[in-house]
C-alpha cells in the first residue's frame, strides 16, 4: 500500500479537494492512504480560518483522507517558501508517506521540476536580488527572474498553484525527501478566484449566511451546519476587529515579527495607531513593494504575537487532529520511524523539549484568541487547545 501526503488548508473544504484526493488515489492506486498536513485556526494568506481546524480536520476524513496532522501557526503564516517547507518537513518526518500529491494548474511535473531547477540557481537568486532592490514585490521579481532565463516557459509562475507545486518540490530536494512528488492538474478557479471549486467563492456564500451546499459533499455540508447550530461559525475576520485592532494599537516595536524587513515595522507602528479599519491599516500601509497578502501575514503574526525567532527552527512536533481506522494504523507504523514526537494527548507536551512546550503554549494563546470569534459566547472559553484529543472517526456515514 501506497502513501501519499497532501498539505492543505481545507477552508472549507469542496467537492474539489474531495476530487484531489479520488484523482491521487486514481494515480497511485484505489487502496492509497492519504495523510494530510492542514493549517489549523488561521491560514496562509493571513485570515482566521471560516471553521475550526478540529471541524476542518474531521470534514477531510469524510471527504476522504485518512489522517489529519497539523501545520503550526508560525509556519502556516509564511510566505509560499515557508509554509510548503513546513508542510514538506512534517510528512518527511512522519517516515511513511512515499508521494507529496499537490494541484497545479500546469499539471505537468516536468515543467514544474525544471522551473524548481532553475529558480535555485545562483543565477536565478542574483536576477532576483537585484529586482527586489528595485521595489517589486518577490514574486514578481522572481517572475522576471525567470523570464530572463525561461522565456515563455517563465508562464509557469503566474499561476498560484504552480507556485506553490514549484515550492513543495524545491523543499522535497532541500531535505532530501524519499517522497516522490505527483501533480493533480486543477480545472477550476483559482484558490482566491470566484469561479470553479474556489474555497474563497464558497467563502463569500458562507459571509452571506449561505451554505453552499451544491459545491460539497453532503456529509462535509452536515458537519458545517452543526457548527453553524452550535454557533462556532463560520467566523471572519470581520467578527472580531475590535480585538484585532486592541492587540495592534498595544504593541510598541514590530521589528522582531515574522515577515517584517526594510522599514515594514515603521510602517506598522504609524498607521495601526490611527486608522479606524483593517482595511484602511493595510491600504495605508500598501506598496508596490508589498503584497496585500505579505501584509496580512505581518498584521496577523502581529497580533498573535509571532515572531521572527519562531521560525528560524522546523517544527519540532507532529501533532494529529484526526484519523480514522487506516490513519490509526498509519499511526502506529509513524510512531517507530518518525524523526519527530508525535501528540495525541495535549498534555504529553510538557514532557517534550522547551522549544515545544513554548510552540504548543502559543498555538493555545493563538486559539484563545481565535474562538472570541464564535457567536455563541458560551463557546469562549479559553484553554481550549489544552482539552482536544484527535478525532477519530471509525465509520463514514
Amino acid at each position: 500500500m501506497k502513501t501519499a501526503g497532501i498539505i492543505c488548508e481545507y477552508n472549507p473544504f469542496h467537492l474539489g479537494h474531495m476530487g484531489h484526493i479520488e484523482k491521487t488515489r486514481q494515480a497511485l492506486g484505489d487502496d492509497t492512504a492519504v495523510v494530510c498536513v492542514m493549517s489549523g485556526n488561521f491560514v496562509q494568506r493571513g485570515d482566521i480560518a471560516v471553521f475550526n481546524k478540529h471541524t476542518r480536520s474531521k470534514t477531510a476524513i469524510f471527504g476522504g483522507a485518512d489522517l489529519v496532522i497539523e501545520l503550526p501557526v508560525p509556519y502556516v503564516l509564511q510566505s509560499a517558501e515557508g509554509f510548503a517547507g513546513a508542510g514538506v518537513y512534517l510528512l518527511d518526518a512522519l517516515g511513511i508517506c512515499d508521494h507529496l500529491s499537490f494541484g497545479s494548474e500546469s499539471g505537468q511535473l516536468d515543467d514544474l521540476r525544471e522551473a524548481a531547477e532553475m529558480i535555485t540557481t545562483d543565477k536565478a537568486h542574483e536576477m532576483t536580488k537585484q529586482w527586489l532592490d528595485k521595489g517589486v514585490t518577490y514574486a514578481a521579481a522572481q517572475q522576471k527572474a525567470a523570464t530572463e532565463q525561461m522565456g515563455k516557459k517563465a508562464e509557469i509562475f503566474s499561476a498560484p498553484n504552480n507556485v506553490l507545486g514549484i515550492e513543495y518540490i524545491k523543499a522535497l530536494k532541500k531535505y532530501n525527501s524519499r517522497m516522490q512528488p505527483v501533480t493533480v492538474q486543477r480545472t477550476g478557479g483559482d484558490h482566491d478566484s470566484d469561479t470553479g471549486f474556489s474555497a474563497s467563492a464558497l467563502r463569500k456564500e458562507l459571509f452571506n449566511e449561505v451554505i453552499p451546499a451544491s459545491l460539497m459533499p453532503d456529509s462535509v455540508t452536515a458537519i458545517y451546519k452543526d457548527e453553524i447550530d452550535s454557533g462556532r461559525g463560520p467566523v471572519f475576520l470581520k467578527h472580531m476587529e475590535l480585538a484585532v485592532l486592541s492587540r495592534l494599537r498595544a504593541i510598541d516595536d514590530f521589528s522582531d515579527i515574522s515577515g517584517v524587513s526594510e522599514g515594514l515595522d515603521q510602517r506598522f507602528k504609524r498607521f495601526t495607531s490611527t486608522e479606524p479599519s483593517i482595511g484602511m491599516i493595510l491600504d495605508k500601509i500598501k506598496t508596490k513593494r508589498y503584497t496585500m497578502s505579505r501584509l496580512r501575514r505581518v498584521l496577523m503574526c502581529s497580533v498573535l504575537g509571532i515572531k521572527k525567532e519562531h521560525v528560524k527552527t522546523h517544527p519540532p512536533y507532529i501533532r494529529v487532529l484526526a484519523m480514522n481506522n487506516k490513519g490509526k494504523a498509519l499511526l502506529g507504523k509513524s510512531r517507530k520511524i518518525s524523526k519527530l514526537p508525535i501528540i495525541t494527548k495535549p498534555a504529553s507536551v510538557n514532557r517534550l523539549n522547551e522549544n515545544s512546550v513554548k510552540l504548543f503554549t502559543l498555538e493555545s494563546m493563538s486559539t484563545d484568541f481565535y474562538v472570541l470569534s464564535y457567536r455563541d459566547e458560551c463557546n469562549r472559553t479559553g484553554g481550549q487547545e489544552w482539552r482536544h484529543s484527535p478525532a477519530i472517526i471509525d465509520q463514514i456515514l
